[in-house]
């Protein structure tokens, strides 16, 4: 029997490297095309264990590019979207790349999409856009989680442009019937995490002797999940999601910033001398939390335990030095 070909945008990046590595070894009977503009948050070393494996092709290229989408999506059986600019600080900084990229870059998948299905019907089973929870907006201390029917109150750029970019993949499910799936996961953690998000400047930091950047008192909140959960969150859903419906995937694991602070402290033996405050990025969210009742009535729970992930992750960096070295010098 012929395997299944899915493909990946945004493979090189964290989440999607991760996603690629995951099904790759857990599920033989799939292929997998990358497609990755291979920017400064991609890096081609993320996948080098399985460059060589027959089932994964690597392709170059801009998902805004559609003759270049439309080649690659005429054999496809399935689309699993997770190329993205995804850093707040550069949306607030250079806000239009956002639009262009997930927004227009979405719309462009998704009209190649319709146009293959329309074609060849047995194509494009499913188109699953991988989305955040910041699209929520920010909640209180104590409110409730955020749940699939919520309305979205995006307050930075980023979260804004994922949130276009989900509307636009609602309207092809309800005006040209494309079977069509989201997932919005918490903030993630794990290895191959490019050096501007919290966690890896951090542990990076402190690895170069400089201090830890935290904002405001660090009292924000936000949820925590191990890549490989999501990873498998997304592939759960992928194959067993109601079609044109929206499922959250999250850990439950709260923390707020300075908690996550004092862990990575904690490990390297290092006091408070070692923040440095800094002030909130304008618009900057107090609170993400989901509520992941609807996918774990799919059979989905995470199973990561945190305190041994996040031990396991800062190893990956002490470990991996020269990979996040190469990052600061792209940077300088």
């Amino acid at each position: 029997m012929a395997k299944k070909k899915i493909l990946v945008t945004g493979g090189l990046g964290f989440i999607g490297s991760n996603f690629i590595i995951h099904v790759l070894k857990n599920y033989p009977e799939y292929k997998i095309i990358n497609l990755d503009l291979n920017t400064y948050a991609a890096d081609i070393e993320n996948l080098k264990e399985i460059e060589n494996n027959p089932d994964y092709e690597l392709v170059i290229g801009d998902i805004r590019d559609i003759g270049l989408v439309s080649k690659l999506m005429k054999d496809v059986d399935f689309v699993v979207h997770m190329a993205a600019e995804s850093h707040v600080d550069n949306s607030i900084a250079g806000p239009l790349i956002f639009t262009s990229v997930n927004v227009y870059g979405t719309h462009v998948l998704l009209e190649c999409a319709k146009n293959v299905k329309k074609e060849k019907p047995d194509k494009i089973e499913r188109f699953l856009y991988v989305s955040t929870d910041e699209v929520y907006g920010s909640l209180k201390p104590k409110q409730r989680k955020s749940k699939e029917t919520d309305v979205l109150k995006p307050n930075s750029p980023y979260s804004a442009s994922k949130a276009a970019g989900e509307h636009i993949v609602r309207a092809y499910y309800k005006t040209f019937k494309l079977p069509v799936l989201i997932t919005r996961s918490s903030n993630n953690y794990g290895p191959r995490q490019h050096i501007e998000k919290l966690i890896p400047k951090f542990i990076t930091n402190i690895l170069q002797g400089k201090k830890v950047p935290l904002m405001g008192d660090g009292s924000n909140i936000r949820e925590w999940i191990y890549v490989f959960d999501n990873c498998e969150g997304i592939f759960h859903v992928l194959k067993k999601g109601k079609i044109g419906e929206i499922y959250n995937i999250g850990s439950g694991n709260e923390k707020t910033n300075r908690e996550i602070t004092d862990i990575i402290l904690k490990y390297f033996g290092k006091d408070e001398s070692w923040i440095k405050t800094i002030p909130h990025r304008p618009g900057h969210d107090f609170r993400y939390a989901l509520n992941c009742s609807k996918i774990k009535k799919l059979g989905w729970k995470p199973k990561a335990d945190f305190e041994k992930t996040m031990k396991e992750t800062i190893e990956w960096y002490i470990k991996n030095e020269s990979w996040w070295k190469k990052k600061i010098k792209q940077d300088s």
